[in-house]
């Protein structure tokens, strides 16, 4: 145990003395977590002792997901964010459904012996964009307000709304479904997952916003207690909701916008220290994914699984954006970026997880395509977002000064 705890610590001390120059280069910091995890791996110098099962990487993916999804949704502007709706509305009507429905058709193509509904299933589970891969993008400063914005809302929303989908696949593959129809089955899912969802993620923020100003104004907090209600309280919308049977990424989600709206003029003192929580959880979790999955996985992937994590991450996901976002007055390379910037990450591993703890055969395909695929995102969009977002904010600067 000591050896391991040494092990992550001294990665931990080197990589947060270094990070914010990293940061600014086109490496990412989850490029340089997954490679320390395969190093440190059984495959390569088997550094580590550490017994990690399915159960224990979906609880860490999840926590650290839930945690993002809160952050990020505080930190938002809402003033954009209502000013700019119609980008995540679009994305989320109309671009999801539609890569639910081109994942499916590819996959319908490329694999052989899987069932509808489980290929139904693998589009589901690489549909959601992760808020913490997007993190290099959605924090630019050179990406428009309004792209930033929109892409945070979407990667916040879509995974609680991918969850009741899913959910319903699977009852629908194991024959779970009873006497309901599909629709009715979906239905209920979808009002269940998404309604418990909300009512705990905003009842509970409510209730705590108050309790804080309170505290606030009657100076009960210390400066070292301050740092904690944040990570407690988006644990607890989460875990709350799980425990209900809602979606608990919906509840992190919505009560941090919650938090953002009621606690406006105290949420930088209470955001800060849970930022650097949420990097923390999002580096193990990568190393973790990059020692015991990444690495033992890596030989496996064959030309099928290759080619639609490929498919997966341009056609699928560009072409439903592109289409969605016709009409709504953002350039051609507006839309382009909008679709590229849609990686695969800690929602597509918890819902890989899901599916192999479910009991359904033959899920080998469905795990090493969505592992396929988060690996390809985490190299590609962390090798490109600093760099395009950098060229981007440029050249649009450059057209609003030659208009004017």
């Amino acid at each position: 145990m000591y050896e391991n705890l040494a092990l992550l610590a001294a990665f931990v001390l080197v990589y947060s003395s270094v990070g914010g120059a990293i940061e600014r280069t086109w490496i990412s910091g989850p490029i340089i977590f997954i490679l320390f995890g395969v190093l440190i791996g059984p495959v390569v110098f088997d550094l580590h002792t550490m017994e990690i099962d399915r159960d224990s990487v979906r609880g860490l993916a999840e926590l650290t997901l839930a945690l993002v999804l809160f952050i990020d949704a505080a930190s938002a502007d809402i003033g954009v964010l209502r000013k700019n709706r119609g980008l995540p509305i679009r994305l989320l009507l109309i671009g999801l459904p539609l890569t639910l429905l081109l994942g499916f058709g590819f996959a319908m193509l490329l694999f052989d012996g899987l069932s509808l509904f489980a290929l139904a299933i693998l589009a589901t589970m690489l549909a959601p964009t992760d808020a913490a891969l997007g993190k290099a993008v959605v924090s630019n400063k050179a990406v428009p307000v309004p792209i930033r914005e929109g892409l945070n809302a979407e990667s916040g929303l879509n995974d609680g709304i991918c969850v009741p989908v899913l959910l319903v696949f699977l009852e629908l593959a194991l024959g779970e479904g009873g006497e309901k129809g599909p629709w009715a089955l979906a239905l209920h899912r979808l009002v269940e997952e998404i309604g418990i969802g909300l009512a705990v993620g905003l009842g509970l923020t409510f209730i705590t916003a108050k309790l804080l100003k309170l505290a606030m104004n009657r100076q009960w907090l210390s400066d070292i207690w301050i740092q904690v209600p944040v990570i407690a309280l988006g644990f607890a919308c989460f875990a709350i909701a799980q425990a209900l049977g809602g979606s608990g990424f919906i509840a992190a989600f919505a009560g941090g916008i919650l938090f953002g709206i009621r606690a406006k003029d105290l949420r930088g003192k209470f955001l800060h220290a849970a930022e650097g929580t949420g990097d923390v959880l999002a580096l193990l979790t990568w190393v973790v994914f990059g020692s015991v999955v990444v690495g033992q996985a890596w030989g496996d992937f064959g030309l099928t699984v290759l080619l639609y994590s490929v498919l997966s991450l341009t056609v699928i996901r560009m072409l439903p954006v592109y289409l969605s976002l016709l009409g709504s007055g953002i350039d051609t390379e507006g839309k382009l970026f909008i679709g590229w910037f849609g990686p695969r990450g800690l929602a597509s591993i918890v819902f890989a997880v899901m599916v192999l703890n479910s009991g359904l055969p033959n899920t080998g395909p469905l795990a090493m395509t969505v592992t396929c695929t988060v690996i390809l995102s985490v190299i590609c969009h962390g090798i490109t977002a600093n760099p395009w977002a950098r060229a981007y904010g440029a050249r649009r600067a450059s057209r609003k000064r030659t208009d004017a």
